[in-house]
């Protein structure tokens, strides 16, 4: 199989599990913790920083993406009747994955390992570069000239070119509400685990030092619950 075949077949899977990655990144994150016991922790206060800028990236991108466009299709593959390029998608062409990056490294933060922050980013930047390889193959073929043209014009990641075209959609808090409530929950269920295994690792006591991401863990599962439960009606 020829690279360019290879790499799109990688890629086409890689979309289709591409949710699991977190998961990963927490087992390896909460290794890293418990073989550090722990005691470092300078960077926990701007990694939930960071991490709450990727969700804020990932809510605009949703929010003024238009109908019909690609998401959640992890069961289906790739799915899109119609091209997002404006909002944050005509600075660059991938602000959800830039999204998810900033709301992992707030993660792996966590450890305040630098040599982990690397790796992580690292392995983040081979597994994407798969996923958008395959992405834009597809894209590619169904709008053909049209995502050419837009494609160069637009940076993949970092917007050298700030270019900035309102979007024509109004922003859809209900496709956010949908799309976004799993982010939600899983980043505040993740801050509140790391910081209440780091009191058990340092002194033995399960002690909340922030209580405030107690709250927040409280607010988004019932957030998840509460939409879960009106799903039909969103």
């Amino acid at each position: 199989m020829a690279l360019r075949e290879e790499l799109k077949v990688q890629g086409d899977f890689l979309f289709k599990f591409r949710s699991y990655f977190p998961l990963i990144l927490l087992v390896f994150g909460l290794a890293m913790m418990v073989l550090g016991k722990g005691s470092q922790t300078w960077l926990e206060d701007p990694a939930i920083f960071v991490s709450l800028l990727g969700l804020a990236i990932r809510v605009n991108a949703v929010g003024y993406s238009g109908k019909h466009t690609s998401g959640r299709n992890t069961g289906q593959g790739q799915v899109a009747e119609m091209l997002n390029t404006k909002g944050l998608y005509s600075i660059i062409r991938n602000p959800l994955y830039v999204g998810n990056y900033f709301m992992w490294l707030g993660i792996a933060m966590l450890t305040s390992s630098l040599w982990f922050i690397a790796v992580f980013t690292l392995i983040f930047w081979i597994y994407y570069e798969r996923i958008v390889f395959a992405e834009e193959a597809f894209l590619r073929e169904k709008f053909g000239d049209v995502y050419l043209q837009w494609a160069a014009l637009t940076p993949i990641f970092i917007p050298f070119k700030l270019k900035w075209q309102r979007s024509d959609s109004p922003f859809l808090w209900k496709k956010v509400l949908k799309q976004e409530k799993n982010g939600f929950l899983a980043l505040f269920l993740v801050f509140f685990l790391f910081d209440l295994l780091s009191e058990w690792i340092e002194n033995q006591q399960w002690v909340i030092n922030k209580p405030w991401l107690l709250v927040m863990l409280i607010v988004s599962t019932l957030s998840y619950i509460i939409i879960k439960l009106l799903k039909r009606r969103l």
